[in-house]
This record gives structure tokens, sequence and C-alpha cells, in this order.
């Protein structure tokens, strides 16, 4: 009996933070197992942008050559997408879309389409400060070009990143539900980095609204955009 062989798409991950990892490859594991990934980390680079306070251009230089030594696959098998999971890198990870022929995917790209889909009041959350006023600008450019007016509540969870950091889950969980408790109404709660996922669980029950996480919006996203492989007599 022929065995059927199967190569599945090999995505290439691009991490700032250690804590964004396990939410991504949860997200893989439950809504795209198949997939093949492969994860670059480089934690220097959110703690540089902390302490520059702004994105330069060697910045965009360090990016610009993580993305295409992630472009590069294994050899055997290309890397047919590429999917960063730092949420304050806009520009950044722009000009990687620029300059490589894949696709080339921002964190809250696939969050913010389903957000925007879901209605104009949105409270986005986050908990490294950078990303928010960053997020704030991609968010609404998105609605703009899809000529949407939206309203954003702005939340910073500060202290729940630190908490996480130091293995503190719960602290983290219960640091961005007391940040959420007095938003009022919205259409949408958006965790605007993977490593606030796992609030969703604690947040979902005390919201009439969905709360939306970015690893699973980016991994159903990826899972439409990439071709899905033939099966081959091997």
């Amino acid at each position: 009996m022929s065995e059927l062989a199967v190569t599945m798409p090999r995505i290439a991950l691009i991490h700032a933070l250690e804590e964004s990892v396990a939410p991504i490859r949860d997200a893989f594991a439950r809504l795209w197992p198949e997939a093949q990934i492969a994860d670059l980390l480089d934690t220097s680079l959110s703690a540089d942008l902390a302490r520059a306070g702004r994105l330069d251009q060697a910045m965009i230089t360090r990016f610009l050559k993580l993305g295409r030594y992630a472009a590069l696959g294994s050899g055997a098998q290309d890397t047919q997408a590429i999917l960063f999971t730092c949420s304050a890198f806009g520009p950044a990870i722009d000009a990687v879309r620029s300059a490589l022929s894949i696709p080339v995917l921002r964190p809250n790209q696939a969050a913010f389409a389903e957000a925007l889909i879901l209605g104009a009041r949105i409270a986005l959350v986050v908990t490294f400060p950078p990303s928010l006023p960053a997020l704030m600008r991609e968010l609404q450019d998105m609605a703009s070009a899809l000529g949407k007016t939206i309203h954003i509540t702005p939340i910073l969870a500060d202290g729940a990143l630190a908490a996480l950091k130091v293995g503190d889950g719960a602290g983290h969980d219960a640091i961005v539900l007391a940040a959420c408790k007095d938003i009022g109404a919205q259409d949408v709660v958006l965790l605007g980095q993977f490593s606030l996922a796992r609030a969703a669980r604690v947040l979902q029950p005390c919201f009439g609204c969905p709360v939306i996480t970015t690893p699973d919006s980016a991994v159903r996203a990826l899972r439409r955009l990439l071709p899905c492989p033939e099966r081959t007599a091997s």
C-alpha cells in the first residue's frame, strides 16, 4: 500500500518577547496542527525599543535582516509566510513586507480585521506601553481605509507583563481583568498582544461581546491565505 506524503506550509514566526511564543504555538496546535512552524526569538528587540522610546532606522535594518533570514527556510523547504508576533514594530514589519515576495503578516492584522467586522466600539488592551499608540494608529488606519468610523477604548494593563515575566500567570490575568472592569459597553474586546491571549478565558465570562486574541486570528488568516497542499503518492 502506498503512503501519502503531504508537504504542509512552512511558516516562520518572529518574536520580540519570549512570552509570545507559547500563545502562538498553542493557537497552531488547536487550529492548524499540521502546519510546520519555525521560531526566531530576539528579546533584545523589545528591550531596545523600550529604552529608545521610538522605532529608528537601525531597528528597521535589524528587522530586514531577520525577515530575509527567516525567508530562507530550511534549504529543503522554502518558507511560505512570515508572522511577526511583536506588536510595537509596525513600520519595521512593513519594510520586511516590501522587501520580500512571500506573505508577511503583522501580529494584529487579522485580529483587527475581525474586530472591524464585529462593530465600531472596540476596547484595545495591551500590557507593553510602546504598543498602544502604534496599535491605535494601525486600527484607525484600517478602519479609515474601509470607510468605517470607530471608537477605540485604549486600555493599558500596567504591571501585567512584569507579572507574566516572573511566572505569575494568575497575577497577569487578574491585572488585565482589573484594567478592563470599567470599560463600559463594547462591541468587541481586542487583546492586542500575543502574550495577552491567556487572559481571554477570564475576560470572556465578564463581557457580553466577543473577546478576540491575536494568535487565534493570525492562525485562521494564515490557513485561509496559504494554499492547501496536494497529497502525492510516495
